[in-house]
């Protein structure tokens, strides 16, 4: 078995590599061909933390896949400078069961959950948007910056966050990762609005973090901090006139924050989401219709994505010879 640190996954899966396979993990996903059983979760109240178990299987004809996640989130980690989020991914072979790769899934985690968003503004947002604001400073932001800057032309990014000192942070780690368009902090969410024709949202909020007025007609939208219906980040307006895409039908009714509460509050119905995003990917399903319409992807993570980007690391990582090898049983 191949263990695979974050460094090794880094090394082993560039933002538009990891775009492209989660773009084929979620055409795979709406079509039939994968397995991806409700998330099983574990909360610890005293910590107001969760655990996440997300096993999934991928039946590519070429890049076959078997394997689990476990995710922990534990917010109050920040508080003394740890991260947020622990992961790990183990990948089996899909014929024999066997264990072939232990992966560091924190890395892969936030590449997964940006290159997702790579995928939508691909196929939702208008081809000329060139302005984004970002919203959230934690382990989601530079990944979710950085898939939107391979898929559109950005001129400026607006970073919008209640601690200045986590946005300068973020700042520095965008320039570092090569986003070379101009940064600009927020002082508050309708200055970011005003402008922006692309919209990031990755924060763990239970309320949503700006005013339905205060978008521009044509925005498109990638909100993925919201995994729990107790929690989100858009405002309901905004979900009931939007063009809404998700990751998984089932996964979104269960666990969208957002679109439970519009559900419940009489907003929308299930049809008012038009298709899944693997189903505009291909083709089947059109994503934006005019210049003018609001386009969501809500999107509370899938095991397709992680099994898909881990899978692609582990063939990357035996090719380079990057991580340990590990008999487990001889």
């Amino acid at each position: 078995m191949r263990i695979l640190s974050a460094a090794d996954v880094q090394a082993a899966v560039s933002m538009p590599e990891a775009i492209n396979a989660v773009e084929s993990a979620f055409v795979q996903l709406s079509a039939g061909h994968a397995e991806v059983p409700i998330r099983t979760h574990v909360d610890t109240p005293a910590y107001q933390a969760t655990s996440l178990f997300m096993p999934a299987r991928l039946d590519h004809a070429t890049h076959a896949a078997l394997g689990m996640k476990v995710v922990s989130i534990f917010p109050q980690n920040a508080n003394h400078s740890a991260p947020t989020i622990y992961a790990l991914v183990t990948l089996l072979d899909p014929a024999t069961g066997r264990p072939v790769a232990l992966l560091d899934g924190t890395y892969l985690t936030a590449l997964r959950t940006g290159a997702a968003s790579g995928v939508a503004t691909r196929h939702l947002a208008r081809a000329d948007a060139h302005v984004l604001a970002l919203f959230g400073a934690g382990a989601q932001a530079l990944p979710q910056a950085l898939a939107v800057w391979n898929e559109r032309p950005l001129e400026r990014i607006w970073l919008v966050n209640r601690r200045r000192e986590r946005g300068e942070a973020l700042a520095r780690l965008m320039h570092e990762a090569g986003i070379t368009c101009e940064l600009q902090l927020a002082s508050t969410a309708d200055e970011a609005l005003a402008e922006a024709e692309l919209v990031c949202t990755a924060t763990s909020a239970t309320d949503p973090l700006f005013a339905d007025t205060a978008l521009r007609k044509g925005v498109h939208i990638n909100a993925i901090g919201a995994y729990r219906p107790t929690m989100a980040e858009i405002p309901l307006a905004t979900v009931a006139r939007a063009r809404v895409v998700v990751d998984q039908h089932q996964a979104a009714w269960a666990e969208a924050g957002e679109l439970v509460r519009a559900r419940d509050a009489g907003l929308i119905t299930p049809e008012h989401i038009v298709g899944e995003l693997g189903a505009v990917a291909a083709g089947i399903v059109v994503g934006r219709t005019t210049d003018e319409e609001v386009t969501l992807f809500k999107s509370v993570g899938n095991a397709v994505q992680d099994l898909a980007v881990a899978h692609l690391a582990w063939q990357r990582a035996c090719e380079l010879n990057l991580g340990v090898e590990v008999a487990l049983m001889e």
